[in-house]
């Protein structure tokens, strides 16, 4: 460990990429690293497990030291800290004394609890309890949180004229050209259509992940046919890509019907 702290301060010291960086910039590097680890649990070897957890654990140690050069804290003040939480939140554990044999459930409940009188005295909005997590997961449970205390369109034809207004927007924002409002717009928008697909019932989550594995496939096909005119993909015209992709849609439908149960 004390190893790769020391790679670190180095890096910070003589490389140019990661001088530059700073708590901010990193984030979404983090919650790549988190992606790949739950990849690797679920589809590869206990060799990329290891190689993915190592790069989070970088992340970590690259916030600490970031946070150490402001003097605010370091990498071992960050240990400190999750190992009082983890001793503070098991007492079943740690002070066992004082409690008999607890079950898988009871220990959840305590759990709870103990992380309820934690947060006492702090000014909390009931909108903290959605957990931060990938974006549009947070949209859909922040406005179900809000929809529970009567927050919320009437419906989704109401839904849907709050999107078209957004949309409205963020095409004047396009015109003006003003690049911090059109990133604002644009999640104006997204949160928009989350709100719809909740009215319906739809996760965005789930619906998105559809589209990107059906663009994977799609993209794949068109991949393959190059390879089979002895051509690389970006050696295909538009046109033709546009073809290749309308004959993949075709394709993966009538897949899709055949795989389907027909009735006699």
């Amino acid at each position: 460990m004390e190893q790769l702290l020391n790679i670190m301060r180095e890096l910070r010291e003589k490389c140019p990429w990661d001088q530059q960086q700073t708590p901010e910039s990193l984030t979404r590097y983090a919650i790549e690293e988190a992606y790949e680890v739950e990849a690797a649990v679920r589809g590869g070897t206990a060799h990329e497990v290891r190689d993915e957890l190592g790069d989070l654990l970088l992340q970590v140690v690259f916030q600490s030291q970031m946070y150490s050069e402001r003097g605010a804290f370091d990498f071992q003040d960050v240990v400190q800290a999750i190992s009082d939480k983890l001793i503070r939140r098991h007492p079943h554990v740690f002070q066992s004394e004082q409690f008999s044999k607890l079950s898988a459930e009871d220990v959840s409940v305590l759990w709870q609890e103990i992380k309820r009188n934690e947060k006492q005295g702090k000014n909390m909005s009931r909108l903290d309890q959605v957990k931060h997590g990938p974006a549009l997961q947070q949209a859909e449970e922040i406005q179900k949180n809000a929809a529970q205390i009567g927050f919320d369109f009437a419906d989704v034809e109401d839904a849907y004229a709050k999107l078209e207004e957004e949309l409205s927007e963020f095409k004047h924002a396009l015109k003006r050209q003003q690049s911090d409002e059109i990133i604002e717009e644009f999640g104006d928008c997204i949160f928009s259509l989350v709100n719809i697909g909740r009215k319906l019932g739809v996760s965005s989550e789930m619906a998105l992940l559809g589209t990107v594995h059906k663009f994977r496939s799609r993209f794949a096909y068109i991949e393959a046919q190059a390879k089979l005119q002895n051509k690389n993909i970006q050696d295909l015209s538009l046109a033709e890509m546009d073809q290749l992709w309308e004959q993949a849609k075709q394709q993966f439908k009538q897949q899709a019907f055949d795989e389907t149960p027909q009735l006699e």
